[in-house]
């Protein structure tokens, strides 16, 4: 099978390529801005081709692409707003279109989960008043049933993503992992309402590279929301407390209204995003996949995994 998939030197592109490299035959390509990024073996074995480039040349592909089995899609642009409106909407669309309806099996979009409700249906927020990121996910997500693929197009919506090492690069929010955790000391006195799901990059790389070699039929469901099942704010806290041997003797509320009150009185300027998500804090969606969803064996559960997975000693604090 002859895949082409880009976001390569991302932290989850990282985990996607190896396992396509070590535990697969298929013949891959992957688009890489640049090659020196890369920190997986990308010559251990033949059929594997790097392409240098990016997706705003993607028409310079063309006849490649029109030869394509399965396209995985997990490049992004974080912003500004033209740059990601041009990668992550223009050229994601025309990427697809360049593919051969005849010959492409399946396209693998990477998505986000935060254009979603709880019902796993569209966010009007996300498109009207999220990032440039959310807004431009948003916008490609709509136009996705348009294109002559739609019914081969399976789009996976990863929650909050954990991952990296010492031969992958990090994730946003575990690179700064460590550096939360030096707070629990503070932290673990207070309680909050809230509660959201989380998965490791590994299982995600899991979960695609059981779909590309099981794509989902044209008449079912091609939606998937990559995460575990969901904890709480206050779980999270206490998993961590106990982690790090911390005891927790009471916890004081942090109330919604005081942070609103605080807001208002001290007019601390609050993008309209980040203030819907503090008055909308459970982050929780319908029908999780994880890889076993699929009879495979989760790498990542708890926090506690991820914290043993990121490196950090239950000493260190």
């Amino acid at each position: 099978m002859r895949i082409f998939l880009t976001g390569a030197s991302g932290c989850i592109g990282h985990y996607l390529a190896e396992a396509l490299i070590q535990e697969t035959k298929h013949e891959l390509f992957l688009l890489v801005r640049n090659p020196n990024k890369l920190k997986f073996d990308y010559k251990a074995r033949p059929g594997i081709t790097i392409l240098q480039g990016n997706l705003q040349e993607i028409e310079k592909y063309s006849e490649l692409l029109k030869t394509i089995e399965v396209a995985i899609l997990a490049a992004t642009s974080w912003g500004g707003a033209v740059e990601s409106f041009e990668i992550n909407v223009l050229k994601t669309i025309c990427l697809i279109e360049l593919l051969d309806p005849k010959i492409c099996e399946q396209v693998i979009y990477f998505s986000t989960a935060s254009i979603l409700d709880s019902n796993n249906n569209l966010l009007k927020e996300a498109g009207e008043i999220g990032t440039d990121y959310i807004r431009t996910k948003y916008e490609c997500y709509s136009r996705l049933s348009k294109l002559a693929l739609a019914s081969k197009i399976t789009k996976v919506f990863p929650t909050l993503v954990f991952g990296g090492d010492e031969n992958k690069p990090y994730s946003h929010i575990a690179a700064g992992l460590p550096d939360v955790v030096k707070w629990i000391d503070l932290i673990r006195w207070f309680k909050a309402d809230g509660s959201f799901h989380f998965i490791h990059a590994r299982d995600i790389a899991q979960v695609i590279k059981y779909l590309v070699d099981r794509p989902p039929s044209e008449t079912s469901s091609r939606q998937f929301i990559l995460g575990y099942q969901p904890t709480t704010v206050n779980e999270a806290i206490e998993e961590i407390c106990a982690y790090f041997n911390k005891r927790i003797y009471f916890r004081i509320p942090l109330y919604v209204w005081l942070a609103n009150f605080f807001i208002a009185v001290f007019r601390v300027q609050m993008a309209a995003w980040d203030r819907f998500l503090l008055n909308n804090r459970h982050s929780t969606y319908q029908n999780i996949t994880s890889p076993e969803s699929f009879g495979l064996t989760n790498y990542c559960s708890t926090v506690t995994d991820i914290l043993k997975t990121r490196g950090i000693s239950q000493t260190e604090i």
